[in-house]
């Protein structure tokens, strides 16, 4: 018998309408408001990015843009990466999201796979983007902030025109593609009612109020800039404040110049606001909440970060495949190590790996989701999507949660991950939320090595608090005191940084090898 655990927040209802009319939804009304800001040299408003975003989709029609067309985009967080990406949705194509610290390999197999026409850049990348483009069909490289010599945005834009008709459950807005943990990266098809369902869906679950203003340091590239920053910001009025690359002291100094109140993070970023000695120099006051996703955050660091920086520090799980959010900590209702509750029009099962079994509260197995937020498919890999989504529409997430009597959901771990010693399941997430705590440790990731006797053995990768020098024997210590001794680390390899994707993500198959 299926266990279905339904969202405890109201049904919303979910516009049928394009990603691009729903996220200026407001700009009518907050003409003269600064939607988006580098925080220096270029802002817009949103009655300015209403224009530029239909200017853009003009000149891309002009050019034969339309329908069945994608550009990429190969750029670092700046005001105009919402022009090209809406540009293109409005014009009725789709945008292939890319990594701008790819190489040029990495970046010609994503334009090739999203059969790109076109790559927006900017002078940084420039030359990643031609080396890129050899031999793909890019017929155009559209450099933001170039030269006299160089195909600027600016030479792009055309008469405004409306929204090109688009079929809202079935065409294809964007193509990020997933971390690819498994082989190589996959682009994941995200249609306009994906994108609108899933920032309608958080309407209880992250409350904005007026007069709000976002940090957004979180690539735009991935799902989670993408959506709950930029697109979730400016569908909800936020006034965003963009960063090309994460830098704590220029972040603290935005939070303190510009009263930014909301501060969306990856784990990393919340042991700097926990730990880093500099965050005491300023004023972070306007601060009224922390978000925190892509990985999971220990339940001790967030409540050392809270208590430190004097407002809410919570997390939430998503994935690319998923548009990407399913869980979410609503106002006053943190617990300290969840993800927070199931949003709004979204059930969830867990099931027993082994046995296929729907599993009660309490108990851990593998997430499922169901609901609009759920991909069309992976983008020429129908075996990859009978994979991970069943005839149900229930989509295997491949992680491992439980969730509890309230309500809120805990990830505890991926499948993928978890190592196996001596028949015993040890979740990677559990130690390293556990090591974090180590006054002689700055960062952790946890992996299993094989081993002949136990199949494998947990191995800590450790970072140096400074000054400090952590040992195996002090981080047994540790664990013995807090966990069953079949999960107790048997090694210990202390290095100069973790590997992390850039949305923070551990990159545990380079600790691998």
């Amino acid at each position: 018998m299926s266990i279905v655990h339904q969202s405890p927040l109201p049904a919303v209802e979910i516009p049928e309408q394009p990603i691009t009319a729903y996220v200026l939804r407001f700009a009518a009304q907050l003409v003269d408001q600064v939607a988006l800001t580098d925080g220096h040299e270029t802002s817009y408003t949103f009655a300015e990015l209403d224009s530029a975003i239909h200017r853009l989709a003009g000149g891309l029609q002009a050019r034969g843009f339309g329908p069945g067309s994608t550009i990429a985009i190969l750029a670092p967080n700046i005001p105009e990466y919402a022009v090209v990406f809406h540009g293109a949705a409005v014009a009725g194509g789709s945008a292939t999201t890319v990594n701008p610290t790819y190489g040029a390999d990495e970046v010609r197999f994503q334009i090739t796979d999203a059969d790109a026409s076109m790559i927006f850049t900017v002078p940084m990348f420039e030359e990643t983007a031609i080396a890129a483009s050899e031999g793909t069909k890019v017929s155009e490289i559209v450099v933001i902030g170039g030269g006299p010599d160089q195909t600027t945005l600016d030479d792009l834009l055309g008469d405004p025109i409306e929204q090109v008709p688009v079929d809202l459950h079935d065409d294809v807005m964007v193509l990020p593609y997933s971390s690819g943990t498994t082989g190589l990266p996959k682009g994941v098809m995200l249609t306009h009612h994906n994108l609108v369902a899933n920032i309608a869906q958080l309407e209880h679950a992250i409350v904005y109020e007026e007069h709000e203003v976002a940090l957004a340091a979180l690539p735009f590239f991935h799902i989670y800039g993408m959506q709950v920053l930029m697109n979730g910001l400016l569908a909800n009025g936020v006034t965003v404040v963009t960063m090309p690359r994460f830098d704590m002291v220029e972040a603290l100094t935005l939070v303190q110049r510009l009263g930014i109140t909301r501060f969306f993070a990856v784990p990393p970023m919340v042991l700097g606001l926990a730990r880093a000695p500099i965050v005491d120099d300023y004023d972070i006051s306007t601060l009224v909440q922390v978000f925190s996703g892509a990985a999971p955050l220990g339940a001790d660091l967030a409540a050392e970060a809270a208590a430190r920086i004097g407002c809410e520090v919570v997390q939430g799980y998503g994935m690319t495949e998923l548009s990407p959010v399913t869980h979410a900590t609503p106002p006053g209702d943190y617990r300290a190590g969840t993800s927070g509750v199931t949003i709004s029009n979204t059930e969830v099962r867990i099931i027993d790996p082994d046995t296929g079994n729907d599993l009660p509260v309490g108990e851990r197995g593998e997430l499922w989701v169901r609901g609009p937020q759920v991909m069309k498919g992976y983008l020429n890999n129908p075996e990859a999507t009978a994979e991970t989504i069943d005839d149900d529409g229930w989509l295997h997430t491949g992680d491992v949660a439980i969730v509890d009597e309230y309500q809120h959901v805990s990830i505890v771990d991926r499948i993928k991950e978890l190592i196996k010693y001596k028949g015993f399941q040890v979740p990677p997430a559990e130690l390293e939320a556990l090591i974090h705590t180590h006054p002689a440790v700055a960062d952790v990731a946890v992996i299993g090595v094989p081993d002949e006797e136990a199949g494998e053995i947990p191995k800590a990768f450790v970072v140096a608090a400074t000054g400090q020098t952590p040992t195996l024997e002090g981080v047994q210590e540790l664990v013995g005191q807090h966990l069953a001794s079949y999960k107790q680390v048997r090694s210990l390899e202390v290095i100069d940084a973790i590997p992390k994707s850039a949305s923070g993500k551990i990159l545990r198959r380079e600790l691998r090898s």
